[in-house]
């Protein structure tokens, strides 16, 4: 089974927000994951929330990150955050409300 480190979109029509999920690379966009690893919101710029230690913990496991997972892990280091980044304020109102919907 080639695992696979790869975004998910969970947001709505014109709002999109992304979870960070490992999965079978044959299964669909947005189908089974083995893990969820984080979330990432494309029209701030910015990761909600990261789990640094499982990331690593798939990559040790021999998971491919994509091109746009390796650019959501970048963005988490630039912050300077340490894992799990909690989100604060509007931002968990509004992870709540896409969590909801979906």
């Amino acid at each position: 089974m080639a695992v696979k480190i790869r975004l998910s979109r969970i947001g709505t029509t014109n709002r999109p927000f992304y979870r960070l999920i490992a999965t079978d690379s044959r299964k669909k966009r947005d189908g089974a994951e083995l893990a969820n690893i984080g979330t990432y919101d494309p029209l701030k710029g910015s990761v909600v929330t990261f789990n640094e230690d499982i990331y690593q913990e798939w990559l040790n496991k021999g998971a491919i990150a994509t091109d746009s997972a390796k650019k959501v892990y970048r963005l988490f280091k630039q912050s300077g955050a340490l894992s799990p980044v909690a989100p604060t304020g509007i931002e968990a109102a509004q992870a709540e409300k896409i969590e909801q919907a979906a």
